[in-house]
C-alpha cells in the first residue's frame, strides 16, 4: 500500500509511539482489505468506550496510548473532530441513578484517558445531532453500528464499519484506509425491498430488524409509501445494523445516493422481496421476549433521544406520574437543549429521568435490580436479552411507561 512522506513518517514513528501504533493498526486494516492508499478523514466516532464491554484491557490499552510522552507534550492528539460512543454510566449522576461505584470510577478512567488523547469527552451514538456532521461524500471514520448506517445513509458521507481501535488510530492520524464504502463501486444495493403500505413509528424498527436478518451485510434498497422522519431514518439504520451487519442502506426518493444505486439491476435479476403490515406486525411481536405485560424500567432513547423525541415523551407524562422507572437516554448536549425547553421538568416532575452518556444496551442494567425492561428500539431489544441477560417488551412509549 503506498504511503506519502508525511504517511511514512507517522509509520515510521517521528511523531512518537501513539501515532505509530495507530498507523500500523491502519495499514495492517488497510493491507487486510486490500486498499492502495490512504485518505483524509474529516472526523472520527469511536467505540469501545464502556467498561462494561472492554473492561480493564481496554482501559490499560487507552492509558498506554494516553501515556507517550509526545502525547503528554500535547503534540499527539486527535487530528480530527471525535467524538465517543456511549459510556457505561452517565458520567455525571451515575451515583444518583444506582450505578456501581467501582464500574463508575473505571468508567470515568476510560473517558479521562480518550480525553487526553484530544477525543471529545461527549458520549452518544448519535454524534451527528451534537456536531460531529460530515459533508456529503466526505471521508470519515465512524464506528457505533447505527451512527455509520445513518452518515453513510442519510448523510451521504462514507465510512466503513470501523472497529473501536481502528476508529481511535484513525482520529489520532486523520487518516483511515481507502477501501470498501469509501469506494463508489462498493455502494450499490444487492437487494430491493418494496413495502406494500406505509409504517411508521416503531415500525420502521421492525422493517430494519426483518430485513438486516435477511440481507445480512448486504445494502438495501427501499421503496416506502411515505416519507420517513429523521428518527425514523435513525431506528430504521440501528435495527438494520444490530440484526445484520448493514452499513448503508438506500431509500427511493429520500436518501442522497439512491439513484446511484443500482435499482434496474435489481429488479432485472429479481433480487426484490415484498414486506407487507403483517410482516411489521408479526416482527414487532416477535420482538417481546416477556410474558409480563409491564416492565420495572423503561428505557427510551437507542439511538440517544433527539430534543423531539424528549418533547414527545414530556408530553406524553405531563402531570401524571410515573408508575415504573424511566430513563430517557441521550447526550449531555441534547439534555442541556430540553433543560431550557422545560422538558426535563416535566419528565422528572412525572418520576422519570434524562439520563446522559449511556444506554441499556452498555450500562450495567443487569446489576441495578432490574428484570424486564421496556424499549421502543429493536436494537434494544435484539441486544438486552443477550447483553444483559434481561426480558424485553418492546412497543410504543405511551404503551411502555404505566402511571399510578
Amino acid at each position: 500500500m503506498y504511503l506519502n512522506n508525511e504517511e511514512e513518517k507517522m509509520y515510521q514513528g517521528e511523531y512518537g509511539d501513539t501515532v505509530r501504533k495507530s498507523m500500523e493498526i491502519i495499514v495492517a486494516l488497510g493491507d487486510i482489505y486490500g486498499a492502495e492508499k490512504l485518505v483524509d478523514i474529516t472526523s472520527a466516532q469511536i467505540s469501545g468506550v464502556s467498561y462494561k464491554t472492554i473492561g480493564d484491557a481496554g482501559l490499560e490499552y487507552l492509558e498506554d496510548l494516553a501515556n507517550d510522552k509526545e502525547v503528554k507534550a500535547k503534540k499527539t492528539t486527535a487530528k480530527v473532530p471525535s467524538t465517543l460512543n456511549p459510556a457505561g454510566t452517565d458520567l455525571d449522576k451515575w451515583e444518583k441513578l444506582g450505578f456501581p461505584p467501582l464500574f463508575a470510577k473505571k468508567q470515568n478512567d476510560i473517558v479521562d484517558a480518550y480525553g487526553s488523547l484530544g477525543i471529545s469527552e461527549t458520549c452518544t451514538c448519535t454524534p451527528y445531532l451534537v456536531g460531529n456532521v460530515p459533508r456529503f461524500k466526505d471521508h470519515v471514520a465512524w464506528s457505533e453500528s447505527s451512527a455509520v448506517a445513518y452518515v453513510n445513509s442519510v448523510i451521504g458521507a462514507r465510512t466503513n464499519r470501523e472497529g473501536g481501535p481502528g476508529a481511535l488510530a484513525a482520529a489520532i492520524c486523520g487518516k483511515t484506509a481507502m477501501y470498501g464504502y469509501h469506494l463508489d463501486e462498493n455502494r450499490k444495493a444487492n437487494l430491493l425491498v418494496e413495502v406494500e403500505e406505509e409504517i411508521s413509528d416503531i415500525g420502521y424498527g421492525a422493517l430494519g430488524y426483518m430485513i438486516g436478518n435477511e440481507v445480512g451485510d448486504g445494502i438495501p434498497y427501499f421503496i416506502l409509501k411515505n416519507k420517513s422522519t429523521n428518527t425514523e431514518l435513525k431506528s430504521l439504520g440501528a435495527a438494520l445494523a444490530s440484526s445484520g451487519a448493514v452499513a448503508l442502506y438506500h431509500i427511493e426518493n429520500e436518501t442522497p445516493e439512491f439513484n446511484l444505486a443500482g435499482k434496474e439491476d435489481l429488479i432485472k435479476n429479481n433480487n426484490k422481496v415484498t414486506i407487507t403490515n403483517n410482516d411489521i406486525k408479526e416482527t414487532s411481536e416477535k420482538l417481546t421476549n416477556s410474558s409480563k405485560n409491564e416492565a420495572d424500567l423503561v428505557c427510551l432513547g437507542c439511538p440517544h433521544a433527539s430534543l423531539e423525541e424528549i418533547k414527545d415523551i414530556a408530553n406524553i407524562v405531563e402531570n401524571k406520574k410515573i408508575k415504573n422507572e424511566l430513563w430517557v437516554c441521550t447526550s449531555i448536549n441534547v439534555k442541556a437543549a430540553a433543560d431550557r425547553m422545560g422538558y426535563t421538568q416535566i419528565i422528572e416532575s412525572a418520576g422519570g429521568h434524562i439520563v446522559c452518556d449511556t444506554c441499556m444496551v452498555v450500562a450495567p442494567i443487569e446489576d441495578m435490580g432490574y428484570e424486564i425492561i421496556g424499549v421502543n428500539s429493536a436494537k434494544a431489544a435484539n441486544y438486552v436479552p443477550s447483553m444483559c441477560g434481561l426480558e424485553v417488551i418492546f412497543d410504543k412509549p405511551e404503551n411502555l411507561i404505566k402511571f399510578d
